[in-house]
């Protein structure tokens, strides 16, 4: 359990973060959202003991990171953006060394390296100099420091820049499977990340919290969450807003152009998805387009950062 208690940072006289309260229970992939300059990466390296908060407190499965901070600190694996390496190691040398850092020796740390070295699909670039590498075998690189000791607590930032799809596709599979019984903390500008790996978002913004919800209700507020994309070239305006209004008073038929619509609410009875393919069916229309939408994070980003709601 991570616990944030009115937590303060200023430096001089701004203040970045203010009165921030939440918690985080063990399973918990959690996506951590805001402008540039909202407080995000401020409140991270609390959350990691290396910021002391101004006022309020961070406590990490119990322990105060500032009056018990290196029993904090063994218990969080951190990711910080840009991942700073000694660039003249290998990859091994290097994962060597801060696996000694974190208490290993001998057979148990060179065991540890090989796994983790595995887990990120780095055998072929072990013995290579990190300054050699590309941005995104440094990124894996600086994830793998991370998770070496197998800490309770995982914090990353910006865990997949650089990377290419199916490097991306890896890591968040690798994020999903860590998240099993620890806590992980990603903070993103790459909002399909948050549907693509997280349960729960918090969208700060001038260092509050101006949101926290569950992903799916994040994108449930979206205007099109669950709505359907439809092409009827064949059937009337007249027809389709007919028939599809008959599903029920809380499904919105919303025409887009000439036999195109947009479908969304639930109807009275049913999936929305079957029961609009039966009205086309029924009726004998063709459906030339039929597409699932899902909701736009970035609107509900900009409606919540920007003062709308």
């Amino acid at each position: 359990m991570i616990e944030l208690k009115q937590l303060t940072k200023r430096f001089g006289d701004i203040e970045v973060v203010r009165d921030l309260s939440f918690s985080i229970a063990p399973g918990t992939v959690l996506g951590f959202l805001g402008p540039n300059g909202a407080g995000k990466s401020t409140t991270m390296k609390m959350i990691t003991g290396f910021l002391e908060p101004t006022s309020g407190s961070v406590e990490v499965y119990g322990h105060d990171v500032v009056t018990n901070r290196r029993a904090a600190q063994t218990l969080v694996g951190y990711l910080p953006e840009g991942a700073p390496c000694y660039e003249d190691m290998s990859v091994k040398r290097f994962l060597s060394f801060m696996a000694e850092m974190r208490g290993f020796s001998g057979v148990d740390r060179d065991r540890r390296v090989a796994e983790v070295i595995g887990q990120l699909s780095m055998n072929n670039v072990a013995h290579q100099r990190i300054e050699t590498l590309s941005k995104g075998f440094k990124r894996r690189v600086g994830l793998a420091q991370a998770i070496l000791h197998d800490p309770q607590v995982l914090i990353l930032d910006e865990p997949t820049d650089g990377l290419d799809p199916n490097q991306k596709r890896q890591v968040r599979e690798m994020i999903k499977n860590l998240a099993e019984d620890k806590i992980v903390i990603i903070s993103t500008h790459i909002l399909e990340e948050v549907s693509a790996v997280c349960g729960r978002a918090i969208i700060i913004n001038q260092g509050q919290a101006v949101l926290d919800a569950s992903t799916e209700a994040l994108m449930a507020r979206a205007a099109a969450y669950g709505g359907l994309s439809l092409g009827l070239a064949q059937a009337s305006q007249e027809a389709v807003m007919a028939r599809l209004g008959s599903l029920g008073p809380n499904v919105q038929i919303h025409v887009l152009g000439e036999h195109r619509y947009i479908v969304s609410g639930q109807p009275s009875e049913g999936s929305l998805a079957t029961r609009v393919i039966e009205c086309a069916q029924t009726a004998g229309w063709a459906i030339e387009h039929f597409e699932q939408l899902t909701g736009a994070l970035d609107a509900v980003f900009a409606d919540v950062t920007e003062g709308r709601v």
